[in-house]
């Protein structure tokens, strides 16, 4: 194929691009090369329109052994322990195809943790749908729910957290977030940077067919009415033969045998080995005639462009090939030489004894787009005032039933119990908690994580919304008793070619920014999703935090169901009363209008840190922080799952009770003591400047505000968990 301009834009290339790569070639590229050049200048690859804006995110601290740059996140949790963990995006293809679209999003994120030598010990996901009434909606959940659990069960690693909702922004787009923690000895952490010349470069796995091609492509553009045409960008996954794949690389990875190791993600053996030599400074040089491959007759162009499922590129030392070959024989996978590092700095490939392709590595790593897009700054809204005679016939029983069974609050069981979150056998907090929690096996230290967005406030105000994601995570993760340590992030987003949305990319960075460096929660990971719209519709900023925490002795973590009759149960944190924006404003009120709530960085750290001393000192039996819903959400909840109810005490407040239970003020927790203790406790909280609540004491079986307000535990259990079960008939 003759290439041109026009052949350079239907690759996804713009036509400065196209004039930069003959530019910097001096010459014109034939069409592998201009696939190659495609696939690595693409978004998805590239970051060529978030890498200036990413450099503002703090990346380093105490416990990070490796931030961005690597398949992977790495952090230190003690005893020559460490946690490797990223999130991903999957979002085109699932909406394309839900089942392999989500399965192979599970499928690429594990692979990514055990290429840093890491065996995988949970999973979770954040996952985003259209609204519940779009004709798409439900086929596109199921799908995407048995892509998830089938691959995750698959390979025998638990589920142990997500996080569900649904929105109308999402019908045109919806949002697949993958998420995996994985487990390694600090002296056994690989990187993808390859060293030392003639070293032999090695291809193992699957074979390769024509599954994927311009999968990264595909994920960097906008959706069209062809939509279904795009169907074979999607790769297909085959969990168990990644099953098989884990247990020969880490079967490997226990000598010395390996150099550098790349998973063969989006844009396959193109991105794969063009990092691990950008990385090293130097070239490599692959026969493409020694790729294994399942489709006959295949092109250079498609074997470098492949995205087929399940394959790694190693670079090994000399004379470890029969080793290495041994153990990938022994588990039925292929194996096989491709090619050796070189010191041209030139990626080479050569196909039936011709050269097909010399690209100076530089050109397609260093020398890719940077973009620094225009972008418009958004306003604060302005405040809304509640009229008085807006909340006249409105019964605190009825709001609460309602916003107990909105799809965004109810009970998820029917998603999560299609996971395997038991699988491994150490799971010790399972999913619809605050964060999920595992083991670390052998040991009394546990891992816990937590995945949080929200879009709604991130629509509202970008700056504000990416602050509160922050310390939502950091919420979660204290809830049970963990302290936090690094976070990694999933950028969703529209078109960034548009002001608005690329207003919105930036401002939720500098917010996820500033919270965390406050808290001193560094991004050690994460990944940049654009394009999210179809026919120029795109969804709400949605970026995603996945927090990670540790807890040095597990017998000490909490949970969120209340425990014993007669324990008092106190509000930590101060309530304002912010209803805009919150679920109540939006489901009760139908008002969309208005600011996020604050985010006060110093009472967020105090809080949670306050909250942690006090679970270290035994004194909490159980802890939830106050989101979504507010205060009695949070309560009917704790209720639901420890099957106890509770008499409320009229706040000490001058707010109103709509605005006292159903507001959206951060920094705040719920938590349970001993009757006992509440002396010692509130003593403690005084002297760390927390703000408490005395709400509560623990009776019956129903949440009992006065006399005439009395809702049943299991009335409001039967709210809370029919709505999803119900639609999903």
């Amino acid at each position: 194929m003759q290439v041109n301009e026009k052949v350079a834009i239907e690759h996804g290339l713009k036509a400065e691009e196209y004039k930069k790569i003959c530019d910097l070639l001096a010459r014109t590229p034939n069409i592998t090369e201009l696939g190659i050049f495609s696939a690595m200048w693409n978004e998805h690859c590239s970051y060529k329109s978030s890498r200036l804006h990413l450099k503002k995110l703090p990346t380093k601290g105490k416990k990070v052994i490796q931030g961005p740059g690597e398949n992977a996140g790495v952090i230190d949790i003690e005893d020559g322990d460490a946690i490797v963990f990223k999130i991903e995006s999957h979002n085109h293809p699932s909406f394309i195809e839900p089942y392999q679209g989500a399965a192979t999003g599970v499928g690429g994120i594990m692979r990514d943790v055990f290429t840093m030598g890491a065996r995988p010990i949970a999973n979770l996901n954040s996952i985003h749908f259209g609204s519940s009434q779009h004709k798409k909606t439900k086929n596109l959940l199921r799908g995407v729910v048995h892509g998830i659990g089938g691959y995750g069960n698959c390979m025998g690693v638990p589920t142990i957290g997500g996080q569900t909702s649904f929105d109308k922004s999402y019908n045109g787009n919806i949002l697949v977030n993958a998420m995996t923690l994985g487990l390694v000895k600090k002296n056994k952490i690989f990187y993808s940077k390859a060293a030392g010349l003639n070293k032999p470069v090695i291809y193992v796995g699957s074979k390769t067919g024509r599954d994927g091609i311009h999968g990264a492509s595909m994920a960097s553009a906008s959706f069209d009415e062809k939509i279904e045409e795009k169907k074979p960008t999607v790769q297909v996954g085959d969990p168990f033969t990644e099953k098989l794949l884990l247990e020969a690389c880490l079967e490997l990875m226990a000598g010395d045998s390996i150099i550098a190791i790349q998973d063969m993600g989006a844009a396959g053996l193109t991105s794969s080995s063009i990092e691990m030599a950008s990385k090293g400074k130097l070239g490599i040089e692959i026969n493409l005639d020694k790729v294994p491959c399942r489709e006959t007759k295949m092109t250079p162009y498609e074997i470098m462009l492949s995205e087929s499922q399940e394959r790694m590129l190693i670079v090994l030392e000399s004379g470890k090939e029969n080793l290495a070959k041994k153990i990938f024989d022994k588990w039925n996978l292929d194996f096989a030489v491709i090619g050796k590092t070189t010191d041209t700095k030139n990626i080479e490939l050569f196909f039936n004894n011709e050269q097909v392709a010399k690209i100076p590595v530089n050109t397609l790593v260093e020398n890719s787009p940077m973009y620094d897009r225009k972008w418009k700054k958004s306003k604060l809204p302005k405040k809304n005032k509640i009229q008085k005679k807006d909340l006249k016939n409105i019964k605190i029983i009825d709001v609460l039933k309602k916003m107990l069974s909105n799809p965004n609050v109810c009970s998820k069981k029917w998603i999560w119990e299609q996971y395997d979150h038991t699988v491994m056998g150490d799971t010790i907090q399972k999913p619809g908690g605050d964060s999920g929690v595992v083991r670390v096996h052998g040991t009394n230290k546990a891992v816990a994580a937590a995945v949080d967005s929200s879009a709604v406030y991130c629509w509202a105000h970008p700056h504000t919304g990416g602050k509160q994601i922050v310390c939502e995570s950091w919420r979660n993760l204290i809830s049970v008793g963990a302290k936090p340590v690094a976070i990694t992030n999933c950028l969703n987003f529209g078109s960034p070619e548009k002001e608005e949305n690329m207003g919105e990319f930036v401002e939720c960075v500098e917010g996820i920014s500033e919270a965390a460096k406050y808290l001193a929660f560094p991004v050690v990971s994460g990944n940049v999703s654009f394009y999210n719209q179809t026919k120029e519709v795109g969804i709400k900023p949605t970026p995603v935090i996945g927090g990670v925490g540790l807890i040095k002795d597990y017998t000490k973590m909490i949970t969120m169901n209340f425990k014993n009759e007669g324990n008092i149960i106190l509000v930590i944190g101060k309530t304002e009363g912010h209803i805009d924006q919150s679920l109540f404003a939006r489901t009760i009120l139908d008002e969309k209008n208005g600011p996020p709530p604050e985010i006060n960085l110093f009472n967020e750290k105090n809080n949670g840190e306050t909250i942690l001393k006090l679970i270290e000192n035994e004194y909490i039996k159980s802890a939830h922080d106050v989101s979504l819903g507010g205060i009695l959400m949070g309560i009917s909840k704790m209720c639901i799952n420890g099957d106890i109810g509770i008499e409320i005490k009229k706040p000490n407040s001058l707010l109103s009770k709509f605005e006292y239970f159903f507001s959206e003020d951060q920094g705040r927790y719920i938590i349970e003591i001993a009757k006992s203790d509440l002396k010692k406790v509130t003593s403690f909280l005084e002297k760390n400047a927390v703000h408490y609540d005395e709400i509560g004491t623990l009776k019956g079986k129903s949440i009992n505000f006065d006399e005439k307000t009395i809702v049943p535990i299991d009335e409001l259990r039967t709210y809370n968990s029919n709505w999803l079960t119900d639609y999903m008939k």
